[in-house]
């Protein structure tokens, strides 16, 4: 577990704050944490017969911890971060802005 926690998870998730997560990214994700975590652990020999770890055991063993837990914890840091920012820094202004004026309503038309 020391392993995937300094070395792993680190490079997965690096610039993990800006990132804007979809169900398909996070179901991706958590099925590559499984995957990697089945190779740290390792298969398991009940009398004889070794066989994969399923999804419930990985989670005993890594007390729930969870890689999109992790990044979404890490986009609240970052948020936190940029509110204790001076108002005058654009990273600041950037959340501060508001948009002024309006879309047209429907599609957009289509250009040859």
């Amino acid at each position: 577990m020391k392993i995937y926690k300094t070395i792993i998870r680190p490079v997965v998730t690096y610039s993990s704050e800006t990132w804007t997560l979809t169900a398909k990214d996070e179901k991706k994700l958590c099925i590559f944490e499984r995957q990697i975590l089945r190779k740290i652990f390792g298969p398991v020999n009940i009398e004889n017969v070794w066989r994969i770890r399923n999804n419930m055991e990985i989670d005993k063993l890594t007390e729930g911890a969870d890689i999109v837990r992790f990044v979404k914890a890490q986009r609240i840091k970052c948020l936190d971060h940029i509110q204790r920012m001076d108002q005058a820094r654009p990273a600041r202004k950037l959340l501060d802005w508001k948009p002024v004026g309006t879309r047209p309503v429907g599609r957009p038309r289509q250009r040859w």
